[in-house]
């Protein structure tokens, strides 16, 4: 058994992990370079291996695609007072097998087991397949 756990989550409105990085680029810049916070409003209940090596993997037009890992959560108060949970991210986003997911709703633990491993890092300068193509090749398990 493993000391961490990870996180899965859709990127909404991200076509591709261009998108995650573009959109966590621009957030970095208007906080003038403080850390990206994925604010969620549920807070884990399993911090503690969060925290111990965890990541949260992002899944993208119907497939995993990347992962980024978990620095902190920090607590974050709305303007409506309710407390929610401020996923606080590696801006390093990690390129990872694809792994073909159906929508769900917030996040989910996710045992590193059943984690899509990580591609090697020379495949980062390739260009991305499109989604589709992934997700097609990842269904008949050839990526």
């Amino acid at each position: 058994m493993s000391d961490f756990i990870n996180l899965i989550k859709l990127s909404v409105g991200s076509a591709n992990v261009e998108d995650i990085i573009a959109w966590q680029t621009r957030r970095r810049k208007e906080l003038r370079d403080r850390d990206y916070a994925h604010v969620t409003r549920m807070w884990p209940k399993r911090e503690a291996e969060l925290l111990n090596g965890g990541s949260i993997y992002w899944v993208v037009s119907g497939a995993v695609q990347c992962r980024q890992r978990i620095m902190r959560l920090d607590e974050f108060i709305g303007k409506d007072g309710i407390r929610r949970c401020g996923i606080v991210l590696d801006p390093e986003v990690h390129l990872t097998e694809t792994a073909l997911k159906r929508p769900f709703q917030g996040w989910r633990y996710l045992k590193p087991e059943e984690s899509p491993r990580d591609l090697p890092k020379a495949r980062k300068s390739e260009d991305s397949l499109p989604p589709q193509l992934s997700a097609a090749l990842a269904e008949i398990g050839v990526r």
